[in-house]
């Protein structure tokens, strides 16, 4: 999953909030209420989201249109998925979740507990390595 820059989450968060596959030009539209930004600009940054595969280009006559690959809680989790991946050792990722547990606002917190006590018993054993990459799709 593709880290995104301030200009790329803006624009994300633009397609995001949309009811459906949006312009280049309703999403410069969007943009440049809040700030100066030309219209090429937007035009890169949707051709690059679409390169990194975080948008999908879908032809509507002369024009694309792009909607989101996946939701925004999809490609945070994702991104959270990688970082612990980026842990190391079993050690390492056991202790990058408690920190990350530790630091957990009460609502956070329980919506973990909440998730957790929704898996199956086997579903909360320790994944294998291979199991956790396969998982992962």
């Amino acid at each position: 999953m593709a880290r995104l820059g301030n200009l790329e989450r803006e624009v994300m968060e633009h397609i995001w909030s949309s009811t459906g596959p949006v312009t280049v030009r309703e999403v410069h539209e969007a943009l440049a209420r809040e700030r100066d930004l030309a219209y090429t600009t937007v035009m890169t940054v949707l051709d690059r989201l679409a390169k990194k595969s975080v948008v999908r280009r879908v032809r509507d006559g002369r024009a694309y249109r792009y909607e989101a690959v996946a939701g925004k809680d999809q490609m945070v989790a994702d991104l959270m998925r990688e970082a612990l991946d980026g842990a190391g050792s079993d050690a390492h990722r056991a202790a990058a979740l408690v920190r990350f547990v530790d630091e957990a606002t009460p609502e956070e917190a329980a919506a973990l507990r909440e998730a957790l006590a929704g898996l199956a018993p086997a579903e909360t054993s320790p994944p294998s390595t291979s199991r956790r990459r396969a998982h992962r799709g």
